[in-house]
């Protein structure tokens, strides 16, 4: 054999067998990835929990929003039936009615209050928003609490508008 043929073949497979094995040795298997992100989202979650006050803070803020969707959902039944549809809270028992009889309760760890119009209350110790034809109301805001984190859900009286938002805790 040519020893310049022999010289030029050894060369060009030496880079062959090199990227070969570079190739093998780059790179994270599936599992590795794996395993990252779900430390990642752990991570994440835990970060979370305890910028948000922990399991309270979830809690409280997942009961907002639920608060949120029934008081918007009383205001839509209010316009598509066009009848006055009524929202209650019963601050001291933790419970809440809405349009269609839904009801529920929050819980025992968060405190409730209520501020609306006096008017339309039938007892003590009981807040009524109504929702009317057009989609007005009476108005309000409903607090709820847990520890040094709140969050208001204010119901505009002219356009019935649900809002939430971060609240003051009163010391």
């Amino acid at each position: 054999m040519n020893p310049r043929r022999a010289r030029r073949h050894a060369i060009s497979a030496s880079p062959r067998r090199q990227a070969s094995r570079v190739g093998a040795t780059q790179g994270f298997t599936l599992i590795e990835i794996l395993i990252v992100v779900t430390l990642i989202a752990a991570l994440t979650l835990v970060l979370m929990g305890a910028m948000n006050g922990g399991m309270d803070g979830l809690k409280l803020r997942s009961n907002a929003k639920k608060l949120v969707a029934e008081l918007r959902h009383s205001r839509a039944q209010a316009i598509s039936t066009g009848t006055v549809q009524r929202f209650t809270v019963v601050p001291e028992q933790r419970t809440w009615t809405g349009a269609k009889s839904r009801g529920g309760t929050f819980p025992r760890t968060l405190d409730v209050t209520f501020t609306g119009v006096r008017q339309v209350q039938s007892r003590e110790g009981e807040g009524v928003i109504l929702f009317f034809e057009d989609g007005a109301s009476t108005g309000g805001r409903i607090q709820l609490r847990v520890k040094n984190a709140a969050w208001n859900v204010d119901v505009a009286w002219l356009t019935g508008e649900v809002t939430l938002h971060r609240g003051e805790v009163e010391r």
